[in-house]
């Protein structure tokens, strides 16, 4: 295989990134935890977008229970959004990675 036809399949794969970098630009994964008392949003690029925790977790009595919260819901956002990652690949084709057949 020549440089030029890796140099190509170099920029291929960037290009599929790109556009599935794009895809996912809107998409966003929300779980909840502490019997709803917290929220946790995931954007498609993995940030945490957003965190809700209901005012009676706030309670200095009750921060392992929200810092726990946090922790499961984040959790469950991220595995909610490789899945949407996932189904995204699959739609666009897949990546074709070389030496990944």
């Amino acid at each position: 295989m020549s440089v030029f036809s890796k140099l190509k399949q170099f920029k291929d794969l960037r290009d599929q990134g790109k556009r599935l970098q794009g895809a996912l630009s809107g998409e966003s994964a929300t779980e909840t935890a502490a019997f709803g008392k917290v929220a946790v949003t995931v954007d498609g690029a993995l940030n945490i977008a957003e965190i809700k925790i209901d005012d009676e977790l706030m309670a200095p009595d009750k921060k392992d229970k929200a810092i726990n919260g946090i922790k499961d819901a984040h959790n469950s956002a991220l595995k909610k959004m490789q899945r949407v990652v996932a189904a995204k690949m699959q739609e666009m084709g897949g990546f074709d990675l070389p030496g990944m057949k």
